[in-house]
Order: C-alpha cells, then sequence, then structure tokens
C-alpha cells in the first residue's frame, strides 16, 4: 500500500523518530534515517561507502549525488516489499526531488509525508531536559521521564548526564538550519498533496494515535 511508504519530517527533538520507531513496529516497515543508511554503507565498503566514509571522517556533509546512491543501496535491500519510513530523509528541496526521481525509477512513490512540529518552546523544554545514562545509554527527561532516584539509571544505576551540545544556543542554530533548508521539503510535500500535519507537542501516545488515524482515513 502507498501509505506504508512515509517521510517523517520536523524540526530537531519534534519526536519524529520516536513516532516513526513507533509506527515501524506496528505496521511491520523499515524505519531508517541518513545515519542508519551511511553506517550500512560504510559497513559494506565498496565504493559509495568509501565515498560517503571520506566526508563523514572530515566531519562535512555527504553531497547530494553520494547521499542518493547510499538511500538508492538501502531501497534495492530494504524498501520494496514492506515498504519504508524516512526519518529526517530528505533534508534539502534538491533531496526531495533526487528522492522522487529514484522511487518514480522504481515505482515506489512516497504516499504520506508527515511532519511533525512543535514549538521552540516545547523543543528546548524536551532538548534542555535530556538526560542519558553514561554506563547503558538509557535515556531519560527531567519533566517527562524522570528516573526512580535522581541522577542515577533506573537499569543499571548509572549516572545520569546531559549531553554538552545540548544547550539553548546549539539548539536554535540547528532551528534556524531546519528553517533555511527542510521547511523547502515541506512545501514540496504540500505542494504534491501529501504532506500531513501532526502536533508534535503532544504526548508520544497521543502523536502516534493520531498519526494511525490519519492514515486509517
Amino acid at each position: 500500500m502507498s501509505h506504508h511508504r512515509m517521510v517523517f519530517l520536523g524540526p530537531p527533538a519534534s519526536g519524529k523518530g520516536t513516532a516513526a520507531m513507533a509506527l515501524s513496529a506496528a505496521l511491520g516497515v523499515p524505519h531508517v534515517s541518513t545515519g542508519q543508511m551511511f553506517r550500512a554503507a560504510i559497513r559494506k565498503g565498496g565504493p559509495v561507502g568509501e565515498a560517503a566514509k571520506q566526508f563523514i571522517d572530515k566531519g562535512q556533509l555527504v553531497p547530494d549525488d553520494v547521499t542518493m546512491e547510499v538511500v538508492r543501496l538501502w531501497l534495492d535491500e530494504h524498501g520494496r516489499d514492506s515498504g519504508f519510513i524516512f526519518d529526517g530523509f530528505p533534508r534539502t528541496r534538491a533531496q526531495a526531488q533526487a528522492f522522487d526521481r529514484l522511487l518514480e525509477e522504481k515505482g515506489l512513490p512516497v504516499g504520506v509525508a508527515v511532519l511533525l512540529d512543535a514549538s521552540e518552546a516545547d523543543i528546548l523544554d524536551r532538548v534542555l531536559g535530556r538526560l542519558s545514562c553514561e554506563k547503558c545509554g538509557a535515556l531519560y527527561h527531567k519533566r517527562l521521564v524522570p528516573p526512580q532516584r535522581s541522577g542515577l539509571c533506573d537499569q543499571c544505576g548509572g549516572t545520569l548526564v546531559r549531553r554538552a551540545d545540548d544547550t539553548t544556543e546549539t539548539v536554535r542554530k540547528r532551528l534556524d538550519i531546519y528553517r533555511e533548508l527542510t521547511l523547502d521539503v515541506v512545501e514540496h510535500y504540500e505542494r504534491a498533496g501529501i504532506l500531513k500535519r501532526v502536533d508534535g507537542g503532544q504526548s508520544k501516545d497521543k502523536v502516534f494515535a493520531e498519526i494511525a488515524g490519519l492514515l486509517e482515513s
């Protein structure tokens, strides 16, 4: 079904990754982010993986032509039978247009583009309250998902810390980049008539229920 071929869009910390993973589990549809595709291509080796690795190792953005070849490889392996949920990709209008052409070649058009929108205040609250366990990596939030014992992981007792780059300044820079690049992608899918907007400021259960309802309708 075409609605099982989806892209999830939204600003950083809007909850798109969480929602995409939940929907992937519910539908049995592969969920993938650009970072996951890059890591898989690098593990496999070959010209495309090597090309991506050269840019990533230098801390540079992977060019669109290499990114699209990585996407093509992933689709060849995972995307045909059960569909796909792309998380945070495409990131630019050029990538969205190239993705459309690639999917047209394969007869796999995107059925739905889900935009999880959230206010800057909600995003700052989520990011600045995030905590992770130094030992096992479990995730918490000071207000939304607090640990049972302050500063300690419920699972392993490890120390909970905040990421060094989880600062107001960094979040606002990420939001500026999102507005500069990805809002064009939102417009691209809106013009195509397949964009669905969801309030990412709701609880994750309400977000999931709303997305599931959109797909059923």
